[in-house]
C-alpha cells in the first residue's frame, strides 16, 4: 500500500482494514459455500459474490491512495455493502435467514464502518454502523437477540476505531507541532552563532568607540546599546523585557516621531492601549516613516493621522513623496529588503491588524494602519 504523508498515524489502521476485508470475504465465502444448498435461489449468491470479491480489490487498492479517501468512494463503498445486505431476501431467502443462515455480507458489512470511522472518526463511524446495522435489521421479520447483539458490536467497532483514528491524528498533530519547534529551535541557534559573530560585535565596537562622545554620536551609541541587548533578546528566545506600564496613552509614542518635516494630529481625548501593543504599533509607524526619509530625502514632508473609533485605532502615514512603482514592494520582499514585509505588515499581523498602503507614481504613499482593540 502506499504511504500517506499527510496522514502516517493512520496508515496502520488503512492497511488492518485491508486484512479484515479479505479475511472477512474468505469467512464470507466459506459461510455461502457451506450454506448454498439452504439458499431459496443457488445460483443467484454466484453474482452476489463476484461483485464483493470484486469490490475488496479495487476498495483496498483506492483507499491506499490518501486522495481516494473522500465521500464518492466511502459512499460507495457503503452502497455496495447495502446491496448485497438488501439482495439476501432474495438469495438467502427470508425463511433461511430468519432460521439462522446468515446474510450475504455476514462479518464483511462491518468494512465500510471501520473505513468511515478512520477516515472522520467516531461520530462518522457510529453514522455508518448504524445505517448498515438498519439494513440488516430490515432483511429480517423481526429483531433478534442475536441481530441487536451484532448491531451493537458494529457500532462499538465504530465509535472504538473512530476514536483510536482521531487520537492518531491529534497525536501527528502534536509531533509535526513539536518537530516545526524544534526546526525552528535550531535556526535560531544558528542566526544567534552568525548574528553573534558579526551584528551583535559591530553594535558593541560602536556603543563602546562612541560612548564617550558628544552629540550625536553619543545618542548613536545609546541607540546601539540598545539595539544590541533587543538583538541578544530575540535569538537568545528570551522575550523582551516587560514595560512597567500595562497601558500607555499612544499619543505620547507618536509625538515622538513629530518634527519640521513630520507632523502628527491626534485625538485630543487620550488613546490608551496595552503597552506592548502600543509599542509595537509606534514601532511600525517609525518604519513607515523610516521608508519615507530613505526612499524621498530627508526634506520629504509627512503627516501620521491617529484616529479611535468604535475600539478601532487606526493611524496613517502620508507622504508627498514620488510614490511606490508597481510591484517594487514584491521585488524588495524578493531581494530580501524586508523593511515593509516584515517592520511594518509583519507587526500588524502578529497583534492581529491590517495594513493597506495606497501609492501612485507622483502622488505619494499613504500606509495605514489598523487594529480592533478588545477592551
Amino acid at each position: 500500500m502506499a504511504e500517506d504523508p499527510s496522514g502516517t498515524f493512520q496508515v496502520p489502521l488503512w492497511r488492518a482494514i485491508a486484512v479484515f476485508r479479505f479475511a472477512s470475504m474468505a469467512y464470507v465465502v466459506a459461510v455461502a459455500a457451506f450454506n448454498v444448498t439452504d439458499y431459496a435461489h443457488p445460483l443467484g449468491v454466484i453474482p452476489a459474490l463476484v461483485v464483493l470479491t470484486g469490490w475488496s480489490v479495487v476498495s483496498t487498492y483506492l483507499y491506499a491512495r490518501p486522495a481516494w479517501r473522500g465521500w464518492p468512494l466511502l459512499g460507495t463503498d457503503l452502497a455496495v455493502t447495502l446491496v448485497l445486505l438488501l439482495a439476501s431476501p432474495w438469495v438467502v431467502g427470508r425463511t433461511a435467514i430468519d432460521g439462522g443462515v446468515p446474510s450475504l455480507a455476514v462479518a464483511w458489512q462491518a468494512c465500510p464502518v471501520l473505513a468511515w470511522a478512520v477516515s472522520g472518526g467516531r461520530r462518522r463511524g457510529a453514522i455508518a454502523a448504524l445505517i448498515v446495522g438498519a439494513a440488516d435489521v430490515t432483511v429480517r421479520a423481526q429483531l433478534t437477540h442475536a441481530s441487536a447483539t451484532g448491531l451493537m458490536l458494529m457500532l462499538l467497532a465504530g465509535v472504538a476505531v473512530g476514536h483510536v483514528a482521531r487520537l492518531a491524528v491529534e497525536s501527528e498533530q502534536r509531533l509535526q507541532r513539536a518537530v516545526e519547534i524544534e526546526a525552528a529551535t535550531r535556526e535560531r541557534e544558528r542566526l544567534a552563532r552568525g548574528i553573534h559573530d558579526s551584528v551583535l560585535q559591530v553594535l558593541a565596537l560602536v556603543q563602546r568607540r562612541a560612548a564617550h562622545l558628544d552629540g550625536e554620536a553619543a545618542e548613536l551609541a545609546r541607540l546601539a546599546g540598545e539595539q544590541e541587548a533587543a538583538l541578544r533578546a530575540l535569538v537568545g528566545g528570551r522575550p523582551p523585557r516587560q514595560r512597567a506600564a500595562s497601558e500607555v496613552d499612544f499619543r505620547t509614542i507618536l509625538d515622538g516621531y513629530a518634527s519640521p518635516t513630520v507632523s502628527i494630529a491626534a485625538p485630543a481625548t487620550p488613546v490608551r492601549l496595552p503597552a506592548g501593543v502600543a509599542h509595537e504599533i509606534g514601532a511600525a509607524v517609525g518604519a513607515a516613516l523610516d521608508n519615507v526619509e530613505r526612499h524621498c530625502g530627508s526634506q520629504t514632508r509627512a503627516w501620521v493621522l491617529l484616529e479611535e473609533e468604535a475600539g478601532t485605532v487606526t493611524v496613517s502615514v502620508r507622504d508627498d513623496g514620488p510614490g511606490i512603482p508597481a510591484g517594487r514592494l514584491t521585488e524588495a520582499a524578493r531581494e530580501g529588503r524586508l523593511g515593509v514585509a516584515q517592520s511594518i505588515r509583519g507587526r500588524m499581523a502578529d497583534l492581529g491588524g491590517t495594513v493597506e498602503i495606497v501609492s501612485a507614481a507622483g502622488e505619494g504613499t499613504e500606509v495605514e494602519l489598523r487594529l480592533k482593540v478588545t477592551g
